[in-house]
C-alpha cells in the first residue's frame, strides 16, 4: 500500500479551514429537538474532548455544544476518521443516514466520529484513546465485531485541523485523527447511522468515484473526505 505512504507524507502538517456566516443560534435552539431524530438527539449529550490548536486536552463539552455554530464557528474538539481496507485492497465507504444531524445523506469514509471524555478514550500515548474509540464506533455504526478491528491493528497516520459548516446551525470544527486498518470484516450497518455501504477498489476510487464527485456526477461527499482525497490522493 505504497500509495498510502505518499498520502501520509502529504497529509502531515496540513490545516484546512472553511467558515460560515454568523447564524442566529438562539432563535433556532427552541425548534431543534423537534426536527432531529430522537436517537441522534440523545447522542448530543455525549462528552467530547475539547482541544486547542496544538491538540492539548483542555476539557470537555457535550456533542451538542461542540457542533452548534456561533459567529461562524464551533468549539474545537478531537475526532477521528477511519479508512478500512480489506485484504483485496478495497476501501470501505458508506453513505450517512438521513437521520444524521451534520451532513445527512453524504458519502464518507468507513467511519468518522469522536473519542469521548472518558479514562479509556482520553489516553494520548500512541493515539490509543482514539483507536479505542474507533473500535467502539465501528461496532455501533457498522456492526463490525470488535475482535475484527482491534486497536493494536490500527495505524494512526496523522491529524488534520479543519472546520466546515453543515447547515448553518450545525457544523464541524475538529482535530481529526486519520486511522487506517486492514481487515476482512463482517458488516451489519445501523440504519440510524448508515444508509448503505460499498467497497471501492483503489483504481475505481481514483477514477470513477472521485472524478464523479469532482464533476458533480455523484451525490454529496463529506468535507473531510474532500480535504484528504481531492488534495492528497496519489
Amino acid at each position: 500500500m505504497s500509495f498510502l505512504r505518499r498520502l501520509v507524507r502529504k497529509l502531515n502538517g496540513f490545516q484546512g479551514s472553511i467558515v460560515n456566516d454568523t447564524y442566529d443560534l438562539f432563535e433556532c435552539l427552541s425548534c431543534a429537538q423537534e426536527s432531529i431524530d430522537p436517537q441522534q438527539y440523545a447522542l448530543l449529550e455525549e462528552p467530547c474532548i475539547l482541544v486547542d490548536e496544538n491538540d492539548t486536552n483542555i476539557g470537555r463539552a457535550s456533542k451538542k455544544s461542540c457542533h452548534l455554530m456561533q459567529n461562524g464557528t464551533s468549539l474545537l474538539h478531537r475526532a477521528f476518521s477511519v479508512f478500512l481496507f480489506n485484504t483485496q485492497e478495497e476501501l470501505l465507504l458508506h453513505r450517512r443516514s438521513d437521520a444524521k444531524i451534520t451532513f445527512p445523506g453524504h458519502y464518507t469514509n468507513t467511519c468518522c466520529s469522536h473519542p469521548l471524555y472518558t479514562s479509556e478514550e482520553t489516553v494520548e500515548k500512541d493515539a490509543l484513546g482514539v483507536r479505542v474509540a474507533a473500535q467502539r464506533r465501528l461496532q455501533i455504526e457498522l456492526g463490525i465485531p470488535p475482535e475484527q478491528v482491534k486497536p493494536e491493528n490500527m495505524t494512526y497516520l496523522t491529524r488534520i485541523h479543519y472546520a466546515s459548516p453543515s447547515n448553518g446551525m450545525w457544523g464541524e470544527h475538529e482535530m481529526d485523527y486519520i486511522i487506517f486498518i486492514k481487515s476482512d470484516v463482517q458488516l451489519s450497518p445501523n440504519e440510524n447511522e448508515v444508509m448503505y455501504t460499498i467497497f471501492i477498489e483503489r483504481e475505481h476510487f481514483q477514477s470513477e468515484f472521485l472524478c464523479g464527485l469532482l464533476h458533480g456526477k455523484v451525490s454529496r461527499e463529506i468535507p473531510w473526505v474532500q480535504l484528504i482525497s481531492f488534495k492528497f490522493a496519489p
